[in-house]
């Protein structure tokens, strides 16, 4: 289970690089970059503060083929994504709820504290996408007032509050990660921000 949501994890943030790539009008290896670094930015930050190197993608290359799969697809079938926008909203929110997830069991695993583990997982979830909004000259998500790390912290948390109870890990994987795409669906709905400390 662990593998497949790092997986599909990959795949969510390969399809929002590619979205966000095209809507700047990038030709196909920016293209390919933008998806590249999305789908791995994150965990590789994630594997590399806890000393796990090569890193996750360098020694499976099921990663390289997945997110190369994941771009063609994308491109090929742009014309069936009415609405850009909200496609990359989906795929990206996917994708930090999924990789949250595996950050926080990833610090379980080297037997990091609970607080740890939660940063670990929102770090994994959210610097992919900082490093493509960086590089497509964007202000990152998680710089403005958008509900977006919250909702990594707030999943980690209720991960922690399910282990608790007596649940399945894999029931528990899946919970926790829609607790993150649910935050954030619903604050970014009801136009839900933090507080601004400027008027």
């Amino acid at each position: 289970m662990f593998y497949i949501l790092d997986v599909l994890g990959t795949v969510s943030f390969a399809i929002s690089g590619v979205l966000i790539a095209m809507n700047k009008r990038m030709d196909v290896f920016g293209v390919l970059i933008i998806a590249f670094v999305t789908a791995i930015g994150g965990g590789t930050l994630r594997d590399v503060l806890i000393g796990e190197t090569p890193v996750n993608w360098m020694q499976d290359m099921t990663y390289g083929y997945v997110i190369l799969a994941s771009t063609f697809l994308t491109i090929l079938f742009k014309s069936k994504i009415d609405y850009l926008r909200t496609s990359l909203f989906l795929f990206d929110t996917i994708g930090i709820g999924l990789y949250t997830i595996v950050g926080v069991e990833k610090g379980i695993s080297v037997g990091l504290h609970p607080i740890i583990c939660v940063a670990l997982g929102t770090i994994s979830a959210c610097f992919g996408g900082v490093i493509r909004d960086i590089l497509c000259n964007e202000i990152p998500v998680i710089f403005r007032k958008e509900v977006y790390a919250t909702a990594c912290i707030l999943g980690g948390i209720s991960y922690f509050l399910l282990k608790l109870l007596p649940l399945e890990n894999n029931l528990i994987f899946i919970i926790a990660g829609l607790v993150v795409i649910l935050v954030r669906i619903i604050a970014v709905k009801f136009k839900i921000s933090l507080p601004s400390l400027y008027k």
